[in-house]
């Protein structure tokens, strides 16, 4: 699975940005798609992710301000970000998911990062 990630740039605090990201490869396969993102010095943190059936799960940062949306037809997975904060300055990072035969496992696949400063 190769996942193509487009949409970062320079925002003001409180603008909007949307990023989208577009998955090849072995995509038959793909279960949960979404977004990380990471600053310097600290883990990579989930922002938000969703399963192919679509059930969401968003990290408490970005409730009520990002929403995450999937097309699975064209295998992409889209984050629009709103009233956007300068702590949300970080580098983001599609991923996606494919199982494992170990259930207590899974692939993992990850896009190169697309940063998004946020000016105050």
């Amino acid at each position: 699975v190769q996942l193509q990630a487009c949409g970062g740039g320079l925002v003001q605090a409180g603008g909007s940005l949307r990023l989208s990201c577009v998955a090849s490869g072995s995509i038959f396969s793909i279960n949960v798609m979404g977004w990380y993102r990471q600053v310097p010095g600290k883990q990579r943190e989930l922002v938000a992710e969703i399963t192919r059936d679509g059930r969401i799960n968003y990290a408490d940062s970005a409730k009520g301000r990002f929403t995450i949306s999937r097309d699975n037809a064209k295998n992409t997975v889209d984050l629009r970000m709103n009233s956007l904060k300068p702590e949300d300055t970080a580098v983001y990072y599609c991923h996606a998911d494919t199982p494992h035969s170990d259930a207590d496992f899974r692939y993992e696949y990850w896009g190169h990062g697309t940063g998004v400063p946020v000016s105050s």
